[in-house]
């Protein structure tokens, strides 16, 4: 058994604060990748994104990329980055983790969003603290349970991804059939 930051490396997010707002209309424009992204991201789904915050800056930034994998300090909830949110602004709630070539992507996600040990491990550090949140430090001092070879890791991690799919397309089929029915009540008064 290991550590996190064995397998991975951290790239933290630009501090929000610090990033200075142009005026200038000729500015790059960055998009905010924020909790509703990562959600989006987790089940691969698209939401339509219409409450993202936006920021013009020269500032150097740190963006994401399709297929990175970002993980939330606000959550501690982690997901792959997906073609909609390629080139998103990624504050200092958030860090990109780059894994080596010993594990998955998937399946660290797998590992990170449902693995009993780890998610005792993350909960063990928010006790006593006053904010909600969790640390760059406690995230790298996660200790991994025993990882499977590379082959079963990407086989778990394809079935975690298909069937976090599955379940949301199913919840949306399920409310798009309430609002149908609602629709053909309110017009039977």
């Amino acid at each position: 058994m290991g550590r996190l930051k064995e397998v991975v490396e951290f790239e933290s997010g630009s501090p929000q604060f610090r990033i200075n707002v142009a005026l200038d209309e000729e500015a790059p424009l960055y998009t905010y990748y924020g909790q509703q992204d990562l959600e989006d991201d987790l089940v691969g789904l698209a939401s339509d994104g219409s409450d993202n915050k936006q920021v013009r800056t020269y500032d150097q930034v740190s963006t994401l990329c399709q297929g990175d994998v970002v993980f939330s300090l606000i959550s501690g909830k982690c997901a792959i980055v997906g073609v909609n949110h390629q080139g998103y602004l990624y504050t200092q709630n958030y860090v990109r983790l780059v894994a080596n070539e010993g594990i998955n992507s998937k399946y660290l996600v797998y590992l990170l969003n449902e693995d009993q040990f780890i998610k005792k491990q993350l909960q063990v550090g928010l006790q006593g603290s006053q904010v909600l949140k969790y640390t760059l430090k406690q995230v790298k001092e996660l200790e991994l349970p025993k990882m499977p070879r590379l082959e079963k890791q990407r086989t778990i991690g394809e079935l975690y991804f298909n069937q976090l799919r599955l379940v949301a397309l199913k919840q949306r089929a399920a409310k798009l059939e309430t609002i149908i029915i609602l629709e053909k009540l309110r017009g039977e008064q």
